[in-house]
């Protein structure tokens, strides 16, 4: 059975055992692997969830950006997308919410990975170097007006960077979510989400419920009924 075992965050952990809970130190007793795994499985859950509660204050600015987002879909505009590993993952996600579907019906949505073609990604890193896999493309792709959202847990990527900066000079709104603290891609951007998080899977795991978010916020807008 389990016990529920009251926490000073006025939280309630579920813990293995009788009315004691797991066995004191000095009882002779052993922790077992199993044990050790639960204890590991829950920090990285309690580490997610204080992330997530701490990303509330975020909120506004998802709101935001999803309204003029859909703003400049509804009008025939472009989000472009970038980002590397798992945030390219992020990035990915979030352009096939918009061109198929959230939640509700609705039309299609112009929205591009910029990692998504692989023969324009090599060919361009084959001929120009890896820095300029993304910022060319947003030079082909992208249009005054459009929207480029750069994904990075680091903030420290120097293609997503370069980006950020040809969006700028391109015309774009380029916007970032990214993780602790102040970064160079923050810094190149004209706005930036952060997530207080330590463990890099916690800060990808915070991004994908930001994307949710913004999908949530441009199919509001855009009146799609949920």
């Amino acid at each position: 059975m389990t016990d529920r075992i009251p926490r000073s965050d006025g939280m309630r952990r579920l813990v293995p055992g009788g009315a004691g809970g797991r066995p004191p130190h000095g009882t002779g007793m052993t922790t077992t692997p199993l044990d050790t795994s639960a204890a590991v499985q829950d920090a990285r859950l309690e580490a997610l969830a204080e992330a997530a509660l701490a990303f509330r204050e975020h909120v506004p600015t998802i709101v935001a950006w999803g309204r003029r987002l859909a703003d400049v879909l509804d009008a025939g505009g472009r989000l472009l997308s970038c980002g590397n590993g798992g945030s390219a993952a992020e990035a990915q996600h979030l352009t096939a919410e918009l061109t198929g579907r959230f939640e509700g019906e609705r039309r299609p949505l112009s929205a591009i990975p910029l990692h998504g073609d692989a023969s324009a990604l090599t060919a361009i890193g084959n001929d120009y170097g890896p820095l300029d896999v993304f910022a060319r493309q947003v030079r082909a792709h992208g249009r005054r007006g459009d929207v480029l959202i750069c994904l990075s847990t680091s903030g420290h990527s120097p293609n997503v960077i370069a980006a950020a900066r040809q969006a700028r000079r391109t015309g774009m709104a380029a916007w970032a979510i990214t993780g602790p603290g102040r970064s160079p891609l923050a810094g190149a951007c004209h706005a930036a989400i952060t997530v207080e998080a330590r463990a890099t899977a916690t800060v990808q795991e915070i991004h994908l419920a930001a994307i949710h978010l913004l999908c949530g916020v441009v199919d509001e807008t855009l009146g799609v009924p949920s």
